[in-house]
């Protein structure tokens, strides 16, 4: 699968809710596979199917350690279906990003410390989870993807935007 690059419509476009008899069709399925391998081999902790052209408000958020996050908590792949956030911290921390659609370059955005959250799993169950720190990050920027936004709409100053290598080479992921 292709990957939107920012400046592409779909990426500002807020996704369309997915039907419940639609999410365990073959075709369905099938599109879960290949974006979860998408989002494995571009080396992503998660991924939101307009990143890569499809307007269905499925996300995959994966955190674990790799070359882009090596202190990244480790937790196994979970597909979110029509996701909604009920609940979300007033507290916030300020952290670096980076994003599949905007290679090379990494921001420091503000999001909640936690975020309570509504989905339907690949089965098309209903399903409560909260998800704190790094883990409510990663689920907060997909979100984003299905709701037409990137980091990129959060950033406070140009000064919060660096080159990914330069973060590397400065030893800051």
């Amino acid at each position: 699968m292709n990957i939107a690059l920012v400046g592409e419509a779909i990426l500002k476009t807020p996704a369309l809710p997915v039907e419940t008899s639609h999410i365990v069709s073959e075709s369905c399925q099938s599109f879960i596979s290949s974006l979860m391998q998408t989002m494995l081999n571009a080396k992503g902790i998660g991924i939101a199917a307009p990143q890569v052209f499809d307007s269905r408000a499925i996300m995959i958020i994966a955190s674990r350690p790799n070359e882009r996050y090596p202190t990244a908590p480790v937790m196994d792949p979970l597909v979110l279906i029509n996701p909604t956030i009920t609940h979300y911290s007033e507290a916030q921390t300020k952290d670096w990003e980076g994003c599949l659609s905007v290679p090379s370059l990494r921001g420091k955005v503000k999001r909640s410390v936690w975020v309570d959250v509504q989905f339907q799993d690949r089965e098309g169950t209903f399903q409560q989870r909260r998800f704190e720190d790094f883990v409510a990050r990663i689920f907060q920027h997909e979100y984003d993807h299905l709701i037409g936004k990137t980091w990129l709409d959060h950033i406070e100053s140009a000064d919060d935007i660096v080159a990914e290598s330069v973060l590397f080479k400065n030893g800051s992921t």
